[in-house]
């Protein structure tokens, strides 16, 4: 097999991601500063919300390190598994600080406290890069790891939260309208929560091994069918370990007198060319062993 159960695509890009926990880290030390001192509610729930993405970040680098470690007799697969775990706390987090920023900016719509705008407007400025280049270096494998993108969707809501700091800040000091503040915060919170459905939905969607995104199990069996020596296939199953990892298992009945090995190479290479399915599993069955077959196969 082409992948030979290779590192998920996380892992190439291990070094990326640890330079954005990195600046993960700085950024949080300089809001959670610069919150202290300016008396700013919006920096303080952006600050937060960037602790926890940092953590998220972290346990994303854990669960590459973890995933690279090699199959055992107990755990066939590796740790593979442990980059959708991570995925699903991340989302979890993520609702968490949605709801604690929402919460808190209510409370303090009703009296806004007075903030040093100028503080707040610099520091918010230093987020917008920071996050701006951790999206930068997180562009490509976010398109081919569910923990990437976990990680890529925290930089960007810590982008949107920077934004909404630098809007904020702007508008009191322009206006002198306190209430902009607890507005940021409500802001950050929103447009957290429809990014991290997304996430977590995709997570769990690989935990209940669910049919790969982009396979389309009808169009995998018409092609199967086709293959020569073929007669019928059934029992047909397709999931995920893990991002850019699919499977496949199947019952495949073959015409009387065929060459099973070709008919093996013929499955094989149809699968990977056609659906990148390269990790497959073919029960060769001649046409009388249905009858022997439990009422479970189908």
């Amino acid at each position: 097999m082409a992948h030979d159960h290779q590192h998920s695509a996380a892992a190439g890009h291990r070094g990326r991601l640890a330079v954005v926990f990195a600046i993960t880290v700085a950024v949080l030390l300089v809001e959670v500063a610069g919150a202290a001192v300016s008396g700013s509610l919006a920096l303080l729930a952006d600050a937060g919300h960037v602790l926890t993405d940092g953590a998220g970040i972290g346990l994303a680098l854990l669960a590459i390190r973890f995933a690279a470690r090699p199959a055992t007799q107990q755990r066939t697969f590796g740790y593979y598994r442990l980059e959708i775990l991570a995925a699903v706390v991340n989302a979890v987090l993520l609702f968490g600080v949605a709801g604690f920023v929402l919460v808190e900016a209510w409370r303090r719509l009703t009296d806004p406290p007075e903030v040093a705008s100028g503080l707040m407007l610099a520091v918010a400025a230093v987020g917008l890069a920071a996050n701006a280049a951790s999206m930068w270096l997180l562009r490509d494998g976010q398109r081919h790891s569910l923990n990437l993108r976990g990680a890529y969707l925290e930089v960007w809501g810590d982008l949107l939260g920077s934004v909404a700091v630098l809007t904020a800040a702007v508008v009191i000091a322009l206006t002198g309208f306190q209430a902009a503040d607890p507005i940021a915060s409500a802001v950050i919170g929103l447009a957290i929560l429809p990014r991290t459905w997304r996430l977590l939905r995709e997570a769990v969607d690989v935990l209940l091994e669910a049919a790969p995104k982009g396979v389309d199990l009808d169009e995998v069996r018409r092609h199967l069918l086709e293959t020569p020596g073929v007669t019928d296939v059934h029992d047909l199953h397709a999931w995920a370990i893990t991002s850019g990892l699919p499977m496949l298992s199947v019952h495949v009945v073959l015409e009387r007198g065929a060459d099973a090995g070709l008919v093996l190479d013929g499955l094989g290479a149809c699968l990977a060319g056609h659906f990148d399915i390269e990790h497959s599993t073919f029960q060769l069955e001649q046409p009388e062993h249905r009858g022997h077959e439990g009422a479970t196969h189908r």
